[in-house]
């Protein structure tokens, strides 16, 4: 294996050195006369296919530069498409070995996209580009605002149901950053759009038990009417286990009953399997009960 690492990258470098010969003849005074561009695209094409090899030999911060200088070609080329195309490819390449520089390309990309009115592409790097910031810049804000990006572009392009899977990302992020009501408005907003549609009103109960749980988190009264705002609007929710443990959670906070209010939880996780964003939020709301000393779990 590291024979055949070391071939690819042997051939990725001689066709680095190929695209430099050939940059130097377009630049020169002849080659400007004759068959400048051809040579561009010769150059570029042969950063592209270095570039692969350099994936091939998992170098992703040479596959990463290589690629970006194709695009920088193409954009020369005026070829926008490609260019976006090879700013992409850097990116996901650079993801590998530096997340900063992935950005700096996927950010070249939507910037193409945007241009050529290429709005869902362009929404799908803002994506990658939150995903970055989430999982290795650790930058939740930043996430946050490439995600709210995305949704623009998506609710631009009528697609709702992408725009509205960028949005609950948002507010995930924004309950953690204990921006309640931005991640209140959110929840509530979607599960409205969900409850009126057959195929995601199954969703709408849990996208109102979020909204719900980030109203206690502020104020357990506005959480209470918020849930009978919820069963109102969709009478459905009544009767589902979401509505029935906020109504458990809240009558324990009342009583100030820790006992009964990890009880209830425990009862739902055992059918449901609570993730660590509920997880958190309920452990949140359990120590603000007086005399809480003991683990949700």
């Amino acid at each position: 294996m590291a024979a055949m690492a070391a071939g690819k990258e042997e051939e990725a470098q001689r066709l680095l050195n190929e695209a430099e010969r050939r940059l130097r003849g377009a630049r020169s005074f002849l080659g400007g006369l004759f068959g400048g561009s051809s040579r561009l695209e010769e150059a570029s094409d042969c950063f592209t296919r270095a570039a692969n090899m350099f994936k091939m030999a998992k170098n992703w911060s040479q596959a990463g530069a290589a690629f970006s200088r194709a695009a920088q070609l193409q954009l020369q080329l005026q070829s926008k498409h490609d260019a976006a195309v090879n700013f992409v490819d850097a990116g996901n390449a650079f993801k590998k070995s530096d997340p900063q520089e992935a950005v700096n390309c996927l950010l070249r990309a939507t910037e193409i996209y945007t241009d050529m009115g290429r709005f869902t592409m362009a929404a799908r790097q803002h994506i990658a580009i939150a995903e970055i910031y989430e999982s290795d810049l650790l930058d939740m804000e930043k996430a946050i605002a490439h995600y709210e990006q995305a949704a623009d572009y998506y609710k631009g392009e009528e697609s709702t149901s992408s725009a509205n899977k960028c949005l609950l990302k948002v507010a995930a992020f924004a309950a953690q950053l204990e921006q309640f009501p931005r991640a209140i408005d959110i929840y509530e907003q979607v599960g409205a759009v969900a409850m009126d549609s057959p195929l995601l009103k199954y969703g709408a109960k849990e996208h109102f038990l979020r909204a719900a749980l980030c109203h206690c988190c502020v104020d357990t009264l506005n959480a209470r009417l918020a849930v009978q705002r919820y069963e109102e609007m969709f009478p459905a929710f009544s009767d589902s286990r979401e509505c029935k443990l906020l109504k458990k959670l809240l009558d324990a906070h009342e009583e100030q009953n820790v006992d009964a209010f990890t009880d209830a939880v425990k009862e739902f996780d055992s059918i449901s399997r609570l993730d660590q964003w509920l997880t958190s939020l309920l452990l949140r709301i359990k120590r603000s009960i007086p005399g809480d000393e003991q683990d949700l779990r």
